[in-house]
C-alpha cells in the first residue's frame, strides 16, 4: 500500500539543514524497512497530478535513483532488489507510470518516460513485461490521443531503445516501434513536441532496424522522412535528425551511396547557413564517414575476399567540394576559443573533419588545401592567418613524407616567425601547428626531419621564447617542446644536438610549470610532461652530469610542498597536483641515471633522502599524488635492488593502504605492479612480507567492490612473489590457484561480442598464464611436485586459448611460455597427459613460423623442454 509520502519530500527540500536531516532519515527508514511500498509511494506522487510539482520531482529522481547507477556493481545490486519485490507491487508501479505518460505537467510525464525505460533494462532481457511495446504503441494508434501522451510515449519508446539490446526484441516489434516513431517524424505531424520526441526515438532505436535497412523500401522512406526533418522549421528537429544522419554513417555505411547526394546538399547547406547545434552535427556526419572508410582502409587485406564493408570512397568523390567547405568553416572562429578548454566550435569541428579527410585521401587533400593557406597565411585580418595556420597544421598526418617535406621545410621558418604574430589565435594554432610538425615530421631515426643541425637553435629560441607568452600559448609550446625531444629518443648520437640547450631547456620548464597567472594546473603539467621527456630522451654519456644537478633541484622542491601552508580546498588540491608531477619528474630522473652502471651511484647516494620524500608525500589525500609517488618508488626499488630492503618496514605501512584502496582503484593496480617491481629487486628478502601482501591480495581478488581491472595484475604478481621466495610460495598454492581456475573457467563464458570484455579476457589469460610460469619456475628446484595436481587443468586452459582464433598475441606468447614452463618444472610427469595432446603440436606448429621472432623464440624453447620431457622418460 503506498503511504503519503508529500510532507517528507518537500521537507528534504528545505533550506533548514534540521528538517531536511530528519525528511532525509525518515525517506531512508522507509526505503531500508518497506522498499515495495516505498517504490510504490513514490510512483504514486509522481503520478499524481494534485501534488505540488516539487515533491513530484523528487519522487522521480529518487524513483530512477533506485533502479540504477553510474557504478556497475551497485546498478547489480539495484536490479536484483527490484526482481525481488513481489509481483503485485510491481505491477502496481508500472500502471502508475503507464499512466503518468498522460500527466499534463510535462515534466512528470518526461521522468515516467525515463524510470519506465529503466524498469524495461531490468526485465525486457528477462521476457518479462512483454505487454509493454504494446501498451505504449497503442498510445500512439488510437484516434485522438493527447499530444502529450503522444510525446511522452515516443520518450519512453526511445529511451528503451536506448536502454536495452537490440536482441531484446522480436523483428515484430521493432516493426510496430519504427512505424510508430517514424510516423511522429513525419511532416504531416502538426505538433513539433511531437515531432522532436519521434526524432529522438528513432535515434535510439536504430540500432533495432539492420532488417528494415536491408529492405530498400522501408530504407528509402526511412532516410526520406529523416532528410526532411533535416529541414523542418524547428532548430531542435533539425539538430535530432542530423544525429540520426550521423549514427547511420557509422552503423549503415554500405547502404548510402544512393542519398549521397541528397545528403551532402543538407550538410552543405547547414554547415553554410544554419544554426551553429546544427551546423556541429552536418560536420560530425562527414567525420563519421572519414571514421568508417579509415576503419575500413585499416583492415583491408591484400588479398581479396574479406568480409569487409565495400569501400565506397565517399570522401574522395566528395573531395572538391568538401574540402573548400571545410576551410570555410576554418574562418568561423570564436573570439574566446584559445581560453576555454574543450571548447567546440563551427571552426574547431571543421579543422578536426579535415584532419581526418587528410588522413583518408593521403597526399590528395594537399593541392586542394594548400591554395588556401598561401592566399591567407600573411592577410591584415587574423582570423585569416589563424584559418590558414589551423588548415596547414591539420594536413600533416595522412599525406606520404615525400608530399609534405618540401612544403614543411618552406614553411616552417614562416611558422616559427609567427609565433611573434601580433594576435593571440595566430600565436596559439602556430604553437599548436609546431608542434604537430615536430610530432610528425620530426624522425631522425627514420632518416626524416624537418630539424637540422642548421635551424636547431633557432627552433628552441622561438620555443624558450614561447614559453614565456601567454599561458594558453605557452601549454602548446610545451607540447612543441615534448615532441622536438622525443624524435631523439632512438636517433642515438643525433640526440647530441639538444645538449648543449639542457641547462636553459630545463630552467626555462621549470620556471613555465611556477608560473603564477595561469588559472589552472595544466600549464604546470604540460611544462613538468616536457621536461620529463627531455631528460628521458637525453643522451646520457653527454648529459648525466645536467640530469645530476636537476636531481636536488626538484627533491628540493618536493621538499617545499610538504611545508605549504593549506588553509583551503584549493591550496590542498595545487599542493596535490604540484607533487604529483614532481613525483613523476623524480620517477624519469631515477629510471635515466640508474640505467647505466656509470650514473646508478647518483641514485644510490641520493635514495635515503628519495625515499623520504615519497613516504612524507603519502600524507597528501590526493589520489594523483598517491599514483605517483608508487611508480616512483617502483623506479627506485629497480634501482636500489636489495638495498631496498631497509625501506620496506615503513614502506609496507603505505603499501598495505594502496592494496586495499577499492575506491581509488588505480592506487591499488599502481600498488600492486609496485609489488612486483620490489619481489624483482628483493628476491627471497620479500619473504617476511608476503604473509600480508597475499592476505590483500586474496581478499582483492574476492571484492565484488574493486574494479575488475585490477585483477589481472593480481595475478601476474602471485607469478612475481613465486619467483621470488621459490618454495616458500608452497603455503599459498591452496589459495592462490584455485583463484586462477576460477578465473580461468571466467574466461570461457566471456561474451566475444562485447570489445571490452574480450580486451578484460585476454588479460586475465595472460595474467593467469604469467602466474603459473612464475610458480612453477619458483618450485622448479625443490618442489614441482606441488603443481602436478594443477597441471591436467592448466593444461586445459593452454588447450582452450589456443583454439581460440581471436586471441590476442601476447596471450599466444604467455600460453606457449607456461607451456615451457610446465616441461621444465614437471620434466617426465608431463609425457602421460600430453602424449595425446595435438594441441601442443598445433599450437607450437603455429608459433615457429610465426613472424614474430620474439614469439618464434619461445616456442622453440618450448619445443625443446617438451622434447627434454619426453627423452628423459626414455
Amino acid at each position: 500500500m503506498a503511504l503519503e509520502i508529500t510532507q517528507y519530500l518537500l521537507a528534504a527540500q528545505s533550506p533548514d539543514a534540521k528538517i531536511r536531516n530528519e525528511a532525509e532519515t525518515a525517506l531512508g527508514q522507509f526505503r531500508e524497512q518497506n522498499l515495495p511500498g516505498f517504490l510504490l509511494s513514490l510512483s504514486v506522487e509522481l503520478s499524481s497530478d494534485g501534488k505540488p510539482t516539487e515533491s513530484r520531482r523528487l519522487a522521480g529522481i529518487v524513483l530512477k535513483n533506485s533502479l540504477d547507477a553510474k557504478e556497475a556493481a551497485t546498478k547489480g545490486n539495484l536490479a536484483q532488489q527490484w526482481v525481488a519485490i513481489d509481483i503485485s507491487f510491481k505491477s502496481q508501479i508500472k500502471n502508475s507510470l503507464l499512466n503518468t505518460l498522460g500527466s499534463s505537467v510535462r515534466e512528470a510525464s518526461h521522468t515516467a518516460a525515463q524510470v519506465i525505460a529503466k524498469i524495461a533494462s531490468i526485465e525486457v532481457p528477462k521476457k518479462e513485461w512483454p505487454e509493454l511495446v504494446g501498451l505504449l504503441l497503442s498510445n500512439m494508434t488510437q484516434p485522438d490521443t493527447p499530444v502529450l501522451l503522444k510525446q511522452a510515449t515516443l520518450e519512453a519508446l526511445g529511451y528503451i531503445c536506448e536502454e536495452i539490446s537490440d536482441e531484446d526484441l522480436v523483428q515484430e516489434e521493432v516493426n510496430a516501434v519504427l512505424t510508430a516513431v517514424i510516423q511522429g517524424m513525419n511532416v504531416s505531424e502538426q505538433n513539433s513536441d511531437v515531432r522532436l520526441a519521434a526524432t529522438r526515438a528513432l535515434y535510439n532505436a536504430l540500432n533495432f532496424a539492420r532488417t528494415n535497412f536491408g529492405n530498400e523500401i522501408e530504407r528509402n522512406y526511412i532516410m526520406k522522412v529523416i532528410c526532411d526533418a533535416a529541414l523542418a522549421n524547428e532548430i531542435e528537429i533539425r539538430k535530432a535528425a542530423f544525429e540520426c544522419l550521423v549514427s547511420i554513417a557509422s552503423t549503415y555505411y554500405e547502404i548510402l551511396e544512393p542519398y549521397m547526394q541528397k545528403i551532402f546538399e543538407l550538410t552543405s547547406n547547414a554547415v553554410k547557413a544554419d544554426e551553429e547545434a546544427v551546423a556541429l552535427q552536418a560536420l560530425e556526419f562527414w567525420s563519421s564517414i572519414c571514421d568508417e572508410e579509415l576503419d575500413i582502409q585499416d583492415n583491408e587485406l591484400p588479398e581479396s575476399g574479406n568480409s569487409n564493408p565495400p569501400h565506397s570512397q565517399f570522401i574522395q568523390k566528395a573531395l572538391s567540394t568538401l574540402v573548400p567547405m571545410l576551410l570555410e568553416t576554418l574562418l568561423k572562429q570564436d573570439e574566446d576559443q584559445d581560453q576555454e578548454d574543450g571548447i567546440w566550435n563551427l571552426a574547431m569541428a571543421g579543422g578536426t573533419c579535415l584532419g581526418l579527410v587528410a588522413k583518408v585521401v593521403g597526399d590528395l587533400v594537399v593541392p586542394l588545401v594548400m591554395p588556401f593557406v598561401e592566399a591567407n597565411i600573411s592577410m591584415s585580418d587574423w582570423r585569416s592567418r589563424e584559418a590558414a595556420t589551423f588548415a596547414f597544421g591539420s594536413i600533416l598526418d595522412g599525406p606520404t613524407m615525400e608530399k609534405l617535406l618540401p612544403m614543411v621545410n618552406a614553411g616552417l621558418d614562416f611558422m616559427l616567425n609567427a609565433m611573434k604574430d601580433e594576435n593571440g589565435h595566430v600565436k596559439d594554432t602556430t604553437a599548436w601547428t609546431l608542434s604537430r610538425i615536430f610530432e610528425l615530421m620530426h624522425l631522425p631515426a627514420s632518416g626524416f626531419s624537418v630539424v637540422t643541425p642548421s635551424n636547431f637553435q633557432k627552433i628552441l629560441v622561438v620555443l624558450l621564447e614561447g614559453l614565456k607568452d601567454a599561458p594558453h600559448i605557452a601549454e602548446k609550446v610545451c607540447g612543441a617542446i615534448y615532441f622536438l625531444a622525443l624524435g631523439y629518443e632512438d636517433a642515438g648520437p643525433t640526440s647530441s644536438l639538444m645538449t648543449p640547450f639542457l641547462p636553459d631547456i630545463f630552467s626555462t620548464l621549470i620556471a613555465t610549470a611556477e608560473r603564477t597567472d595561469s588559472s589552472d594546473s595544466k600549464l604546470r603539467s604540460s611544462a613538468y610532461e616536457a621536461l620529463n621527456q627531455v631528460v628521458r630522451c637525453s643522451n646520457l654519456p653527454e648529459t648525466s652530469q645536467i640530469i645530476y644537478r636537476l636531481l636536488p633541484a626538484i627533491m628540493s622542491k618536493l621538499e617545499q610542498t610538504i611545508n605549504l601552508q593549506i588553509v583551503s580546498s584549493d591550496d590542498r588540491e595545487k599542493q596535490g597536483d604540484l607533487q604529483a608531477s614532481l613525483c613523476g619528474v623524480l620517477q624519469v630522473i631515477i629510471q635515466k641515471l640508474s640505467s647505466a652502471d656509470d650514473t646508478k651511484p647518483i641514485i644510490l647516494q641520493a635514495a635515503d633522502q628519495i625515499m623520504v620524500l615519497f613516504l612524507n608525500v603519502f600524507a597528501c589525500r590526493s589520489s594523483t599524488v598517491h599514483e605517483e609517488a608508487m611508480l616512483a618508488i617502483g623506479a627506485l626499488a629497480y634501482a636500489t635492488g636489495p638495498d631496498f630492503e631497509k625501506y620496506m618496514q615503513e614502506f609496507y605501512k603505505v603499501l598495505e593502504m594502496g592494496l586495499q584502496n577499492f575506491e581509488e582503484y588505480q592506487v591499488c593496480a599502481i600498488s600492486v605492479g609496485v609489488v612486483g617491481d620490489i619481489c624483482r629487486a628483493l628476491d627471497g628478502k620479500i619473504l617476511p612480507y608476503c604473509d600480508g601482501i597475499m592476505t590483500h591480495l586474496l581478499k582483492d581478488l574476492s571484492s565484488s567492490e574493486l574494479d575488475r581491472l585490477v585483477k589481472p595484475p593480481i595475478f601476474s604478481c602471485f607469478g612475481d612473489i613465486a619467483l621470488a621466495i621459490g618454495e616458500h610460495f608452497e603455503k599459498y598454492v591452496t589459495y592462490a590457484v584455485p583463484m586462477m581456475q576460477g578465473a580461468s573457467e571466467l574466461c570461457a563464458r566471456i561474451d566475444t561480442n562485447d570489445e571490452d570484455m574480450v580486451d578484460y579476457g585476454n588479460q586475465l589469460r595472460r595474467s593467469i598464464f604469467e602466474a603459473y610460469s612464475g610458480i612453477l619456475q619458483g618450485f622448479k628446484n625443490a618442489k614441482a611436485e606441488l603443481m602436478l595436481p594443477h597441471a591436467p587443468h592448466l593444461l586445459q586452459f593452454i588447450e582452450l586459448v589456443a583454439k581460440d582464433q581471436q586471441r590476442d598475441e601476447s596471450v599466444t606468447k604467455a600460453a606457449v611460455a607456461v607451456l615451457g614452463d610446465l616441461a621444465d618444472a614437471l620434466g617426465s610427469n608431463l609425457k602421460m597427459m600430453i602424449k595425446d595432446s595435438a594441441f601442443c603440436t598445433e599450437l607450437l606448429g603455429e608459433c615457429l613460423v610465426s613472424g614474430d621472432d620474439q614469439l618464434k623464440e619461445t616456442a622453440t624453447w618450448t619445443q625443446g623442454m617438451i622434447g627434454r620431457a619426453f627423452s628423459v622418460c626414455g
